[in-house]
C-alpha cells in the first residue's frame, strides 16, 4: 500500500511539473481500486523547421546556374561576390533556409539578381509537413542584404489544394495590397483572426540593422493572456468559445510570396540591377503537432508526424475513434475546464440489436423498434442510410478509400439525367445508361449515336450509313442531298422513273420566276407610252 501511495504521488508531482495539458492520463485511487482518470492533452512544442521540406519556384530562379555576379545594397558598384551552383562554397541551395550553421559560418539561400527589370523578380518559397500543425511561438524569417518591400504569406489547411492569405507585407500597404497598414498588437479581441497588412517588416532600415520578418502569434496570444502570457486558461477559455480562433493557428503548409526586393530605400536605379535579390538564411517555425488534444506525444514514422493517439482514437491527427470504440461520435478534447480539460474518449461500442447501437458518426440519436426488437440509428447525416448508417442513400456510392466512420463515405452519383435510366448508380459509381449511352455518368454516346440532349442513333456516318449520289453528312444528323436527289440517304432522284424532268421544269418554272416576270411586265407596261 505504501508503495503504491508513493507511486501515485510520484505520478502527482510529475504532472504538476510537466504543465498544462501534457499528460493525456493518470492513475488515481479509488474505493474500487486504482483506475486511469483521462485527460485532455497536447504535445509540447518543437521546431518543425527540422521537419519541413522546402519547394522553390518557379524553376530557375535559384541564383548559380548559369553562375552570375551580385553586389550588396550598402556596397552597389562592388561586384565582385559570385553565386555558382557547380561550386559548394558560392552555392546558395534552397536547404541553406533550415540548416543549422556550424562554425558560425552564415549560409543562406539566394535567387537570381533583377536583371530582367522592369519584368518582376518574383520568388515562391512552399514549406510542407504532410501534417496538421498549431502555431505556439512567432514564425520568424530572416534575410540578408534586405527584406523584401512586398511579400505575401499564405497559409494552407489540406495539404496544399487551396491557400489563403496569412498576412500582407509591404513598405507601403495602400499602395500593394489597397489595404490600410494594420499592427497586430493594436487588434481587439474580436477581430483578433483579422487578416492584415503590416509595414513593420518591409521599411528599408539598413540590411544589417534589421533582418527578421515575423507572423506574430504571442502578440495574439496576449491580447488574452496578458502580455506576459501568465494567464493562459483565458487564453484556452477564449479557444472553446472562440469560433476558428483554433483554426487560425492551424496550417499543414506555409508559403511565402516575394514579390519585390528590398530597394535601399530609394527607386530602383537601372543602371545596376545586380544589387537586388532576395536571400534568406533561417525560417523558424515554433509549432506543436494537432492531435485534438488527444495525444501528448508526436513522432516521425516513415518519414512523417505521427500523434501518438490515446483516449481510443486513431488517426495522424487522432481524428477518428478506433475500430469497436464508436459507441458515439467522434469529438476533439476540450480545454474546459481547465486545467485538465475534457478528453472526450472515444467508448466501446455494442453489438447492432443492443442498447449502445453503433451508427459510425452518422448519426447522434438512436430509437428502439419494439416489433423487430431492434435499436436503429435516427436521421442518418452524410447521405448515409440503414439501421447503423451503413449503407449510402439512393444516388450515392461507397467511397472506397474511405473508412465507414468518414463524413465522406458516401459519394454522390452525378448521373446525366439525358443519358441515364435514374439517378440511381451501382456500388462503383456507374450509372444505367439509356440505349445509345455509355460511360459511367450515362454521358457518352456509343459508336453509331451522336448526343443531342441524349443519345440517337446515327442517320448518316463516314463507315456504315452513306449518303449517295453525292451527298454529304453532317453531323451525323441528316445527308445534304444535291438539288436533283432527295431521301434520307440522298437514295432517291427527285423526278420520277419515265418523265422528261427538263421538260418538266420548262412546263412548271419555279414559283419564284413567276413573280419576277409578273413584276418586270407590270414594269414594262408602266413604261410604255400609251
Amino acid at each position: 500500500m505504501l508503495l503504491q501511495a508513493v507511486f501515485l504521488l510520484l505520478l502527482h508531482c510529475l504532472a504538476s511539473t510537466l504543465g498544462q495539458y501534457e499528460l493525456c492520463k493518470s492513475l488515481v485511487s479509488t474505493d474500487e481500486g486504482s483506475v486511469w482518470e483521462q485527460y485532455a492533452c497536447q504535445p509540447k512544442q518543437a521546431s518543425m523547421k527540422d521537419h519541413m521540406r522546402i519547394k522553390v519556384d518557379p524553376p530557375g530562379i535559384t541564383c548559380g546556374n548559369p553562375p552570375e555576379r551580385f553586389c550588396t545594397l550598402e556596397n552597389p558598384y562592388l561586384c565582385s561576390d559570385e553565386c555558382d551552383a557547380s561550386n559548394p562554397d558560392l552555392a546558395h541551395p534552397p536547404q541553406l533556409m533550415q540548416d543549422r550553421e556550424r562554425n558560425g559560418l552564415l549560409t543562406y539561400w539566394q535567387t537570381v539578381t533583377w536583371r530582367r527589370h522592369p519584368e518582376p523578380l518574383l520568388a515562391n518559397i512552399t514549406m510542407s509537413w504532410n501534417k496538421s500543425l498549431e502555431l505556439t511561438d512567432d514564425i520568424q524569417i530572416t534575410f540578408e542584404y534586405g527584406r523584401p518591400t512586398i511579400m505575401i504569406m499564405d497559409k494552407s489547411m489540406d495539404n496544399g489544394r487551396s491557400w489563403q492569405a496569412y498576412q500582407y507585407y509591404a513598405d507601403d500597404c495602400i499602395d500593394a495590397f489597397n489595404m490600410p497598414p494594420k499592427r497586430v498588437r493594436d487588434l481587439l479581441p474580436a477581430n483578433i483572426t483579422r487578416v492584415i497588412c503590416t509595414e513593420e517588416y518591409s521599411r528599408w532600415v539598413g540590411s544589417k540593422n534589421e533582418k527578421n520578418v515575423k507572423f506574430e502569434v504571442r502578440a495574439r496570444f496576449a491580447v488574452f493572456a496578458g502580455s506576459r502570457l501568465q494567464n493562459m486558461d483565458s487564453l484556452y477559455t477564449r479557444m472553446e468559445s472562440m469560433k476558428g480562433l483554433r483554426d487560425f493557428f492551424t496550417f499543414t503548409n506555409l508559403r511565402l510570396r516575394l514579390l519585390r526586393p528590398a530597394l535601399g530605400g530609394t527607386y530602383v536605379q537601372r543602371d545596376n540591377l545586380l544589387k537586388y535579390f532576395y536571400a534568406i538564411s533561417n525560417i523558424e517555425v515554433p509549432a506543436r503537432c494537432k492531435c485534438n488534444l488527444h495525444a501528448s506525444q508526436c513522432l516521425l514514422q516513415e518519414g512523417n508526424l505521427q500523434c501518438q493517439c490515446e483516449h481510443n482514437t486513431t488517426g495522424q491527427d487522432c481524428q477518428r475513434c478506433r475500430k469497436g470504440f464508436k459507441a458515439k461520435s467522434w469529438k476533439a478534447g476540450s480545454y474546459l475546464p481547465t486545467p485538465n480539460g475534457t478528453p472526450n474518449t472515444c467508448t466501446i461500442a455494442g453489438s447492432s440489436s443492443g442498447s449502445n447501437c453503433e451508427c459510425y458518426g452518422h448519426s447522434n440519436r438512436c430509437s428502439y423498434i419494439d416489433y423487430l426488437n431492434i435499436v436503429t440509428c435516427v436521421s442518418c447525416k452524410h447521405n448515409t442510410r440503414g439501421q447503423n448508417c451503413q449503407h449510402c442513400r439512393l444516388g450515392y456510392f461507397r467511397n472506397a478509400s474511405a473508412e465507414l466512420d468518414d463524413e465522406g463515405v458516401c459519394i454522390e452519383c452525378n448521373c446525366n439525367q439525358m443519358g441515364s435510366v435514374h439517378d440511381r448508380c451501382n456500388g462503383t459509381g456507374f450509372c444505367q445508361c439509356k440505349d445509345g449511352a455509355a460511360g459511367a455518368k450515362c454521358d457518352d454516346c456509343l459508336p453509331g449515336y451522336y448526343w443531342k440532349q441524349g443519345c440517337y442513333s446515327n442517320v448518316c456516318d463516314e463507315e456504315m450509313l452513306l449518303c449517295q449520289n453525292g451527298g454529304t453528312c453532317y453531323q451525323n444528323q441528316k445527308c445534304i442531298c444535291p438539288p436533283e436527289f432527295k431521301g434520307v440517304l440522298c437514295q432517291q432522284p427527285r423526278c420520277e422513273a419515265g418523265k422528261d424532268c427538263n421538260a418538266a421544269s420548262s412546263l412548271h418554272p419555279p414559283t419564284a420566276t413567276l413573280l419576277l416576270c409578273t413584276l418586270l411586265a407590270h414594269l414594262l407596261a408602266m413604261l410604255t407610252p400609251h
